[in-house]
């Protein structure tokens, strides 16, 4: 795995080594880990609903029974019975058995179910299940749908929410048997997956292809986020009613003439138009409380979702960043697959308890943070893309802002992971200037890939971390911030890292100061110097976060205590000579001074620089008397396992 780096905002003399150099580095190879092994579910007889248990019950089965077996025509007389085996209080374990109580053999069956908002499956045994708003649909796996009269199966899942199941129906009639057309009478085909079209601010028009059935289609069920909003008879209907900026799911299901309902088309997301972007973030006093998840943090350095559980910091954040997705030829893709939709996670990794299993569609990251997500409903998610390492493919990204836009939109908005983003950041270092590669796209470059993103993700927020140079013509000046912060909902100024032993021999100097100091190695390189020059630019300070560094910058062969010293190169590291965790320097080098706003200790000949706790709050403090929006850290994973920065950062902002 490539090792990603994060980044440094002045980055005036050679590119410096950042948090993340190492971080990304796993102790194995995913690419050898993506066939896990997958054990036997647990609580589960051997041979239950499973082939072996099938094909032993077919080999007693009579020779005559095999003929009954052999593929029939659908017939009406099935249903479908529903039970909760469990309840552990964050989630349940329901079953629902399928009963053919016609006179003819069934060759396949579909149950679909409605569940309350709020109640979801998160994994399923012995059938393919699929959700769309909050109807449900299980369909046979390749080795059990076939029915005999009289015969039976069942397929289980794991559940979140208090919600009971309602509006049940098998191959299209109800559950109990009640509704359904004579044998041989197969309920309609799905319709066409509808089109959008005359979208406005409150309304869309949707077609769609008709449906077919061997005794006519009656009418159609217009389903929006998985409620019934409309029946018509044409195939054709006009959605009203809608929020601006707001998104939505639309699915068709036709009813025949014997009240028989078919399966849903597939799915069309609509975005209405107007909406000013981002809703304002929740919190206290409504300031944001960003942090950064990293996708390689659950190798080497063993942090994951559930993590932000255990430190109680998912309680004091209003947002995440998961970093980063990649930019290849210009476009957004998926980095690491298998930490971000494969890797097992047993009952007590996992957020809410409940283990993944071998066959559901979604593991990994993305599945523990819809987890949480469910168990911390006021928390946004953001996809970031790009980062140190990663920022090389926004230059030909900018070259045609409306194709880099619709890349990322597929990305984030994949159906696999449907409900899990909000937005997406913007993580370019740096535009029209160098970064670990020089970029000379241009002045607009950035506004107008902000602009193009803007259009594309209208309803969501968009964000942008940014360069924190506040020197006379540094990386501020090189892009038009000003004109893209009409664009954004805010950017994350990356106030940290101004100073570092890539200078080996320093001078030491604290490497996210809020304000100049005597002595300061360059003038302009503190985190008030960019605030006003971001603001001078005509960015609101509202659209503004501060940087907080949840680790600390240190030499070695350090004489002085104070800053200004001489060093002889980097400060060991646990992943990275240079650089460590908050965690690690709380206990091993203890804060002894303050320098612009920033904490610094000597220990030995190791000189280190660092926020705290107190150092927070005065940071917070600032940000309050600026009118900033908030602030942000980089990133979880350096933090205490009690989430004490996280939790500073919260009490700061009020």
């Amino acid at each position: 795995m490539t090792a990603r780096r994060r980044r440094s905002p002045g980055d005036a003399g050679p590119n410096p080594p950042s948090p993340d150099l190492t971080r990304g580095a796993p102790l194995r190879s995913p690419s050898a880990t993506k066939r896990p092994f997958r054990p036997f579910r647990p609580f589960r007889p051997f041979l239950r609903g499973g082939r072996i248990g099938a094909l032993l019950a077919a080999l007693l089965l009579p020779l005559t029974a095999l003929v009954v077996l052999a593929p029939a025509a659908q017939a009406a007389g099935a249903t479908a019975t529903y039970t909760k085996v469990q309840d552990w209080g964050t989630g349940f374990e329901g079953k629902w058995t399928v009963k053919n109580t016609g006179t003819t053999g069934i060759s396949s069956w579909t149950v679909s179910w409605t569940f309350p908002a709020g109640t979801s499956v998160a994994s399923a045994w012995d059938a393919d299940v699929t959700g769309s708003g909050t109807t449900w649909t299980a369909r046979n796996k390749s080795w059990n749908g076939t029915l005999s009269p009289g015969a039976s199966v069942s397929f289980g899942f794991n559940g979140a929410g208090p919600g009971s199941p309602s509006g049940c129906t098998v191959n299209g009639a109800a559950c109990d048997g009640s509704g359904g057309g004579q044998p041989g009478d197969n309920p309609p085909t799905a319709p066409g997956t509808p089109a959008a079209s005359n979208v406005t601010d409150t309304s869309v028009t949707l077609n769609w292809t008709a449906a077919t059935d061997d005794h006519g289609v009656r009418n159609y069920d217009v389903l929006r986020d998985g409620a019934v909003v409309a029946t018509v008879t044409g195939t054709s209907h006009t959605s009203t009613g809608l929020s601006a900026g707001s998104t939505y799911s639309y699915t068709v299901r036709a009813r025949d003439t014997a009240d028989q309902l078919g399966p849903p088309s597939g799915a069309r997301s609509v975005t209405t138009t107007g909406g000013g972007g981002g809703e304002p973030p929740p919190g206290g006093a409504g300031k944001t409380s960003l942090g950064y998840f990293t996708e390689w943090g659950v190798y080497g350095r063993n942090y994951h979702v559930k993590n932000l559980v255990t430190s109680g910091s998912a309680a004091k954040i209003t947002h995440i960043n998961y970093a980063f997705g990649n930019v290849k030829n210009g476009q957004c893709v998926l980095d690491d697959a298998y930490a971000a939709t494969d890797k097992a996670y047993t009952a007590d990794q996992s957020v809410d308890g409940v283990a993944d299993t071998w066959d559901q569609p979604l593991r990994g990251n993305f599945n523990q943070l819809l987890k949480l997500k469910r168990a911390y409903p006021h928390i946004k998610i953001l996809y970031s893309f790009g980062g140190w390492t990663y920022s090389g493919g926004f230059g030909q990204a900018a070259a045609n802002p409306a194709a880099f836009a619709q890349s990322c939109h597929d990305v984030v908005f994949n159906p696999k992971w449907a409900g899990l983003f909000d937005g997406i950041d913007i993580d370019w270092e740096y535009p029209n200037a160098c970064g670990l590669s020089c970029d000379s796209s241009g002045f607009s470059s950035f506004k107008s890939l902000m602009q193009a993103l803007r259009s594309k993700f209208a309803g969501k927020l968009v964000t942008a971390a940014i360069t924190a140079d506040g020197t006379s013509g540094g990386k501020i000046d090189a892009a038009d911030y000003g004109g893209a912060a009409a664009s954004v909902d805010w950017y994350n100024v990356m106030t940290y890292d101004y100073f570092g032993a890539w200078a080996n021999t320093g001078p030491t100097a604290p490497h996210s100061p809020l304000t100049s100091y005597p002595g300061i190695p360059i003038a302009g390189f503190h985190s008030d110097a960019a605030i006003q020059k971001l603001k001078g630019k005509g960015v609101p300070a509202a659209k503004l976060l501060l940087g907080i560094g949840f680790y600390g910058r240190g030499w070695t062969g350090v004489t002085q205590s104070a800053p200004g010293g001489s060093a002889t190169g980097p400060a060991p590291g646990t992943y990275e000579q240079g650089i460590e965790d908050y965690k690690v320097l709380r206990s091993t080098c203890p804060a002894t001074g303050t320098a612009a706003g920033t904490a610094y200790a000597k220990c030995g000949s190791n000189w280190w620089s660092y926020d705290t706790p107190a150092t927070i709050a005065g940071k917070m403090s600032y940000a309050r008397s600026q009118g900033l929006g908030g602030a942000f850290f980089w990133e979880f994973s350096g933090d205490t396992p009690g989430g004490e920065l996280a939790s500073a950062i919260r009490a700061g902002l009020g």
